[in-house]
């Protein structure tokens, strides 16, 4: 793994919460911290209501992380776009967050219970 970025589990539950509707809810959330920027959680797919997610044309690349995917949520009053993001083939030194969504924060927020 690059010396700048850690990533450990999180202990306890966390809930993913938008526009009033849970999406989803884990006790297997990681946690990626990358120098100095602030830490961001991952949940895996497997715990997220994948249903309602569609997957974008946008796309960023990390040097670090590879490349990244994105997903906006089609409420029943909205598109909340470009909500979630997730590394579909990261780089081996972060393979632990394949499989995971991150959550920009704003419409959709990521909250321990």
């Amino acid at each position: 793994m690059s010396d700048h970025i850690k990533i450990r589990k999180l202990p306890g539950k966390y809930v993913i919460f938008g526009k009033g509707a849970v999406y989803g809810e884990t006790d297997k959330a990681l946690e990626l911290t990358e120098g100095s920027r602030a830490p961001v959680i991952y949940i895996p797919r497997k715990d997220i209501a994948m249903a309602f997610f569609d997957k974008t044309d946008k796309t960023t690349t990390c040097p670090h992380k590879g490349a990244a995917s994105y997903y906006s949520i089609d409420t029943k009053s909205t598109v909340l776009s470009n909500v979630a993001w997730s590394y579909e083939t990261p780089h081996d030194t972060v393979a632990a967050i394949k499989d995971h969504l991150a959550f920009a924060s704003g419409d959709v927020t990521v909250e321990a219970q």
